[in-house]
């Protein structure tokens, strides 16, 4: 039975967070470019503040989840909502998944601290949707931003 409180993913990520086509040759400078969309989205939240969220996070293990995807997150305490982004590189790159291959498909998420409920249920939405191969191919065949946003909304 489907879980109708499971969220939809366009409504965690606006347009300008989506990007096509970036190209970044490192993990850390691909975490940067997160953590600049996301501060420019919640300006309240420090671009160097994301950015620790992130690294902290990578340091207990690698959110590289296979087939060329990573879904870095971060908790934050003084985010008010969670926000989405989605980065899709145009040469892969070396995330140190857990399969070893490198990744082209970023879903970064930025959430509130303490509200792990909701933070598993969004983590556990987009892991869904990426399974979805048919989806993942369209994701990296978008040319433009706004047709990678219109990917994102058209499946959710």
């Amino acid at each position: 039975m489907l879980d109708t409180n499971i969220m939809k993913l366009s409504s965690l990520i606006c347009q300008d967070c989506s990007k096509a086509a970036v190209l970044f040759n490192s993990k850390k400078r691909i975490l940067e470019f997160i953590s600049e969309l996301a501060h420019n989205k919640l300006p309240y939240l420090s671009q160097q503040d994301i950015l620790s969220a992130l690294l902290s996070r990578e340091k207990l293990g690698s959110t590289g989840i296979g087939k060329g995807i990573a879904i870095p997150h971060g908790r934050m305490s003084g985010a008010e909502e969670p926000l989405a982004l989605v980065l899709v590189s145009e040469t892969p790159i070396n995330f140190d998944a857990i399969d070893n291959r490198p990744v082209d498909i970023f879903v970064a998420l930025i959430v509130p601290d303490g509200d792990n409920q909701q933070h598993l249920k969004t983590l556990a939405t987009i892991a869904d949707k990426l399974n979805d191969k048919e989806f993942c191919k369209q994701l990296r065949c978008a040319k433009s931003d706004t047709e990678l946003y219109q990917v994102i909304v058209d499946q959710s």
